[in-house]
């Protein structure tokens, strides 16, 4: 016999399976729903499939985006720099410090063996691609790997560094101004600032 009627039971394993949340987070969540209001619901129901719908990702640089180019790659920016991040949360982290102003290029995650990524699971082919000279667009002079400064950051930003040494283009990393182990997207506008003001030659 079933204790939990067959909705409540869908909702709680479809949060089940979004990061870092559990069984218990997954209920709490299901029964807050409960509780609130229709149109609450409804409202974070029309939200997701609006984003699922709506958002896309930028043709150029791979960031989530509602118009392919996104507004930083077609909003003026220096284009002989390109910021090489993982995930898009880590752009909103960098645009946060006003401290750069070139492109980015979003890798969609890091080098993991352990879990089966690797260079082919990243938009590494597409960042090469972005690297060659083109017509009509300004040379990249400089590739800033802001990869987080953990085990698989670090060894994604090695695996770019041998692949865009030999292009004749400056390869620069984060300053340490990161904790080790760290992710971007937690870390403050001032520590961003000097990691990307302190950023050195690989």
């Amino acid at each position: 016999m079933q204790l939990t009627a067959e909705p409540v039971a869908r909702l709680i394993e479809e949060f089940t399976k979004l990061p870092g949340v559990g069984p218990k987070t997954a209920q709490r969540l299901t029964f807050f729903l409960l509780r609130a209001p229709a149109e609450q619901a409804r409202a974070l129901a029309a939200a997701i499939v609006e984003v699922k719908d709506r958002i896309v990702f930028c043709g150029q640089c791979f960031n989530i985006t509602e118009h392919d180019p996104c507004a930083i790659c077609s909003g003026g920016r220096d284009e002989s720099k390109i910021c090489v991040v993982e995930e898009p949360l880590d752009v909103l982290a960098l645009e946060r410090t006003r401290a750069y102003r070139g492109l980015y290029h979003v890798l969609h995650g890091a080098i993991a063996p352990i879990e089966g990524i690797g260079p082919e699971d990243l938009k590494i082919r597409e960042l090469l691609q972005r690297l060659r000279p083109r017509e009509g667009r300004a040379a990249v002079e400089e590739v800033v790997i802001a990869t987080n400064p953990n085990l698989e950051g670090e060894a994604t930003a090695m695996y770019l560094h041998r692949l865009i040494e030999p292009l004749g283009v400056k390869v620069t990393r984060l300053a340490r101004g990161l904790p080790v182990g760290g992710d971007l997207e937690y870390a403050d506008e001032v520590t961003l600032t000097r990691a990307l003001q302190g950023r050195q030659a690989m």
